[in-house]
């Protein structure tokens, strides 16, 4: 970050923004425990007293750089897929990868699991994310968002995902290509031949 741009004034929730954008870099990097508040505050340009005048402290900021993590592309964002069930599969698994950037990989597969211990309110963040995407998916795919059985089933093939996603964002041993087709063909199996006997 430049001097200049340090220097700028910036309205609050551009400030806001400044330190979360600079959060989320180094939290990509390195786990909670490693990142000093003098590293976030240098990172964004910003005096440490701000980091708690907008967070409160650096768990809140971490609780906040997962949360944003944790969001994905509404259905209003994306027009609910039609055609055969390969092109529905296919449609969901596109969408869902479509909204991992390697930064968002690292939280939801890795750092968010080092982040703060067992803590409740990032188990509920977490917990709460992949239901969602789970319900989301269940649409995409013509399941039923309402069935509990359903829903669990998908949240179980969304930590198949995430696995795909952390071999092919951390560890390079999948293209992206090769962990959406694994995802897809995987997601076909559950739709065809396992929900309908949940």
């Amino acid at each position: 970050m430049t001097a200049l741009a340090r220097r700028q004034r910036l309205s609050p929730d551009e400030r806001r923004e400044q330190i979360l954008l600079a959060a989320e870099r180094l939290f990509a990097e390195r786990p909670y425990g490693e990142v000093s508040t003098t590293e976030l505050a240098a990172e964004a340009g910003v005096a440490r007293g701000l980091l708690n005048h907008y967070f409160g402290d650096k768990r809140a900021l971490y609780l906040e750089v997962v949360r944003r993590a944790a969001l994905l592309p509404t259905l209003e964002d994306v027009a609910l897929p039609t055609g055969a069930l390969e092109e529905r599969v296919d449609a969901a698994v596109r969408w869902f990868l479509g909204s991992i950037t390697p930064e968002r990989a690292t939280y939801l597969t890795v750092r968010a699991a080092e982040g703060v211990g067992e803590d409740a309110e990032m188990r509920a963040i977490l917990d709460g994310a992949h239901d969602l995407a789970a319900g989301r998916v269940l649409e995409m795919v013509g399941g039923d968002p309402a069935d509990p059985a359903q829903r669990a089933a998908i949240r179980v093939f969304g930590e198949m995902a995430r696995g795909a996603i952390r071999e092919w964002s951390r560890e390079a041993a999948l293209s992206r290509e090769q962990a959406h087709l694994l995802l897809r063909e995987a997601l076909l199996v559950i739709v065809r031949k396992v929900l309908p006997g949940l």
